[in-house]
């Protein structure tokens, strides 16, 4: 975001993905922790944290002037929005009438002299209930003309000749109109899930302190260990397992942490995926001598940690009832990775598979190596060529094509 902004590409900017998480919001304090708080209060208080205003809004909570965990700085920010907007409390929760509002400061920033010309950065959470995806014609009057607001602050040069950033957040891009997301004047940025690194230092930031004794006793991992076993868990779910390793009165061992991973994971994927222990290896298929030798081979260079040696998936096709699906569990129990079944994320909805695969391409990207299976591939991906759908599975198959490693 500084080096779009800075360079003047762009002063309107998307954040979709993992917005929902965890991201350090400063420093380590005296107590030796570091500070942990939500995207709007990361821009608030580090990339605009010396802007002269910094307002907020959402549907929930209107329109108020946002300051992070400055009290001071909120209260000269609130006296400054009272002179230069309003009171901000009296303004109506209407999304037309807050950007009405909105335009009518910019346009009164602009024209004013330099040196009374304000810093001002506005962060829009949950955007797609202002924006939401569809075809123009259909979308309401209001929100076709707060899409037009939005755009002209984007291509205007003078607002991009100013301190004035615009920050729509949304957890899927999709759920959006592309109006916006796919305008030239417009930065979509994903927000990535946390690595080893963000999930190390959350773990140590969690179990420092009175609790760092604590944690040797309740915990069968080092932060090291459970930082590596955490790998496509977001800060949120990983404060749930050490919350209640350090509370719950239950060691945090093998069986507990896998048991809990799984069901955080599958309920940030909202049932999309399912995780799958396999039971058998390539031994109990009968048969089929080549194309298990083919994945013992690869198993091999997963071991060595070749990976870009591997294929980018296999195709298993054959009549029904020949074992297509057994086979896929087999060579994940001879692979010894983690494994998951991609369930129906087909939705009748506009954007909503599209939203679906992202939130699942999300995660499967985090959680490094994994083996995907796809069962009756042919139907839940499509092809490129797929019409009548108004080319959703085209695009679905490009997503699938163009993004997916290690896919059955």
């Amino acid at each position: 975001m500084a080096d779009l902004y800075f360079s003047r590409a762009s002063s309107v900017f998307v954040l979709h993905g993992n917005t929902y998480d965890l991201v350090p919001l400063g420093d380590v304090d005296a107590d030796d922790r570091a500070p942990f708080g939500g995207i709007p209060e990361f821009l608030s208080e580090q990339l605009f944290g010396k802007w002269d205003l910094v307002l907020h809004y959402d549907l929930g909570r209107g329109l108020r002037a946002f300051a992070g965990r400055s009290e001071k700085r909120l209260k000269d920010m609130v006296a400054l929005a009272t002179r230069r907007i309003g009171d901000l409390s009296t303004v109506k929760n209407d999304p037309a009438i807050v950007f009405g509002v909105l335009d009518l400061f910019v346009r009164e920033n602009i024209m004013a002299p330099a040196d009374k010309q304000l810093s001002v950065a506005v962060i829009v959470s949950h955007a797609s209930y202002l924006f939401p995806a569809g075809e123009p014609g259909r979308l309401s009057f209001s929100a076709s003309g707060m899409a037009v607001t939005l755009l002209n602050w984007a291509t205007s040069p003078h607002v991009k000749s100013m301190e004035t950033a615009f920050v729509l957040i949304d957890e899927r891009r999709s759920d959006m109109t592309d109006r916006i997301t796919g305008n030239p004047y417009v930065s979509t940025i994903e927000v990535p899930m946390p690595d080893e690194s963000a999930r190390l230092a959350f773990i140590r930031d969690a179990t420092t302190g009175g609790s760092a004794d604590k944690w040797k006793t309740v915990s069968d991992y080092p932060p090291e260990q459970l930082a590596a076993l955490g790998a496509g868990m977001s800060l949120n779910d990983l404060g749930v397992v050490i919350t209640r390793a350090l509370g719950g009165g239950q060691r945090l061992d093998a069986k507990l942490f896998k048991d809990t991973k799984k069901r955080l994971l599958e309920r940030q994927c909202q049932g999309l995926l399912e995780f799958i222990e396999p039971k058998w290896k390539l031994d109990t298929v009968i048969g089929h001598d080549a194309a298990k030798q083919r994945l013992r081979d690869d198993a091999m260079l997963i071991a060595r940690g070749a990976l870009d040696s591997m294929p980018m998936g296999y195709l298993l096709c054959g009549p029904v009832g020949t074992g297509k699906s057994f086979m896929a569990m087999c060579a994940a129990g001879e692979i010894g990775i983690p494994c998951v079944m991609l369930k129906n994320f087909r939705s009748k909805y506009v954007g909503e598979t599209e939203g679906n695969l992202e939130r699942v391409l999300a995660m499967l990207r985090a959680m490094g190596p994994v083996l995907v299976v796809i069962d009756e591939a042919d139907a839940a991906l499509g092809d490129r060529d797929s019409d009548g759908d108004a080319g959703t599975s085209s695009r679905v198959f490009g997503m699938i094509a163009g993004r997916f490693c290690g896919c059955c």
